[in-house]
């Protein structure tokens, strides 16, 4: 496994499991436990989740795949921006950590930036931590502008991730965002990593991908996992798409490679509005 270190110190798995779409069918919650226990088995020991998806159906997914192995696992889940007053967040922790059945989650994130100030969730989320209900706490979806302005608030330089879109075909963070983050020691969590599966009908990717014995997935996420300080968090799917993750980490691109991405998909040459799905 590849690592990337918080800025507490604490490294963490670069490579783990997502979860958006679990939860929301009783029919598949068997296959999806199995999936990702599975995943755990092969060290993508980093597993994220949120309230939001499945209507909290997800994290419950998540609860019974943990079922004697929680000390495997570093879990993140989010909070609502609807929910993210300091009385609203300390309360949706509870009902997640209930859904999970666990006593503590290591990540804590706000899914993306609502009418709540910054300053109320951040103290949120301190309390959280003093209470031992979290270990860490971040965000998702915010963009530089709203990064600099939590980076103000009492607290905020305490950031330890920010969750956003970012993949081969959405690669505007890299222009200002993913810099400000390794200016201040933050790694960044890449979310879709795959595009939502899109990147794998990509034809060019794909035939450079069995020029090099590998599948499109593989390579899109090798890709990632080259980037300094990024986590990727591909769904937990199917099983032989968790070996296919996996076997991302067994791979080290070349420059000829690198240099061919940036040209089938090239880097941003100005700022732009953070993508979301």
């Amino acid at each position: 496994m590849k690592y990337v270190t918080l800025p507490d110190g604490e490294h963490v798995p670069a490579l783990g499991m997502g979860t958006w779409r679990m939860g929301e069918r009783h029919t598949s919650r068997e296959a999806e436990i199995a999936a990702l226990q599975y995943g755990i088995d092969l060290g993508l020991t980093l597993i994220d989740t949120a309230e939001m998806y499945g209507d909290g159906g997800a994290e419950e997914v998540v609860g019974a795949a943990l079922r004697g192995r929680r000390g495997q696992v570093f879990l993140v889940s989010k909070v609502y921006p609807h929910n993210a007053t300091r009385h609203g967040t300390i309360t949706a922790c509870e009902h997640s950590l209930r859904r999970l059945g666990v006593d503590c989650i290591d990540l804590y994130l706000l899914h993306w930036p609502g009418a709540t100030p910054l300053a109320e969730t951040v103290t949120a989320f301190e309390q959280l931590q003093r209470d031992g209900s979290i270990r860490h706490w971040g965000v998702s979806n915010l963009d530089i502008g709203e990064m600099a302005e939590l980076a103000t608030v009492a607290g905020g330089a305490r950031c330890a991730t920010d969750q956003v879109l970012y993949n081969l075909s959405r690669r505007g963070v890299e222009w200002d965002l993913l810099p400000w983050c390794r200016e201040h020691g933050m790694p960044l969590m890449a979310y879709s990593p795959v595009e939502q599966a899109r990147l794998l009908e990509h034809a060019p990717l794909q035939k450079l991908a069995r020029g090099l014995g590998m599948s499109p997935a593989q390579l899109a996420l090798a890709w990632l996992l080259s980037r300094e300080q990024v986590i990727a968090i591909p769904k937990a799917g199917a099983l032989r798409h968790l070996d296919d993750n996996r076997a991302a980490l067994d791979v080290t691109l070349t420059a000829d490679t690198l240099a061919e991405l940036d040209r089938l998909f090239p880097p941003p040459r100005r700022a732009s509005p953070l993508a979301m799905l």
